[in-house]
């Protein structure tokens, strides 16, 4: 089979994404109006580190069935553009992921998805923006830069790179040698339509042509 994405509606190739890329991490996002006057919080699983040197991710909110934008992105781009110029990252451990895909829940701009899920938020250190103060490791950001794949389009994809201000990282995550502990950490990954998974089932490999010697 040879799929041509132009042929194909955007609900189609949305399935045929979420179903081919997978787990996905997610990245629960925390920002504030740019007037200050309220917080959201939202999760996403089109997420992932930039580079390391500046360290740089990004997280992709798309635009709502109207082709307008959703109150993150309203929120996170640019203060050039109208926003607020920043946001924060948490991680999804499994102790707390009902409450962070209860976050997804569409509310009236202003209303806060904290309340209704149950999460606390913590206020930002070098930004104005909350993070989960319920997860391990979450990531205070500069917003970079907003690149727009179809402005205005109903589920328009919108590409929000951020520069990592400050990093905060629970003790209780961290090993003997000093480095993050993925068992501790227990996240959980996003799969296709209603399915999630964990990272509990692990196993290692050598890099490169070692990793098939004796395959």
């Amino acid at each position: 089979m040879q799929l041509d994405p132009a042929a194909l509606d955007a609900e189609r190739i949305y399935k045929l994404m979420i179903g081919a890329i997978m787990p996905r991490p997610i990245a629960v996002v925390g920002t504030r109006a740019p007037d200050g006057s309220s917080i959201n919080l939202a999760p996403f699983s089109f997420f992932c580190g930039v580079g390391s040197n500046p360290m740089t991710l990004c997280f992709c909110p798309a635009n709502d069935e109207a082709g307008t934008e959703k109150d993150t992105l309203r929120n996170a781009k640019p203060v050039a553009e109208g926003g607020s110029g920043e946001f924060t990252v948490s991680v999804a451990p499994h102790r707390i992921i009902r409450q962070v895909v209860a976050a997804a829940e569409g509310l009236a701009y202003g209303a806060s998805e904290f309340e209704l899920a149950g999460l606390t938020p913590a206020p930002g250190v070098r930004v104005r923006a909350p993070r989960v103060a319920e997860s391990p490791i979450a990531f205070e950001c500069r917003t970079l830069q907003v690149i727009r794949t179809n402005p205005g389009a109903p589920s328009g994809g919108n590409l929000v790179l951020g520069a990592v201000e400050l990093i905060h990282v629970d003790d209780e995550v961290i090993d003997a040698r000093g480095r993050l502990d993925a068992a501790r950490l227990d996240l959980v990954g996003r799969m296709a339509g209603l399915g999630y998974c964990t990272t509990r089932d692990r196993f290692d490999l050598p890099w490169g042509r070692a990793a098939i010697k004796g395959a």
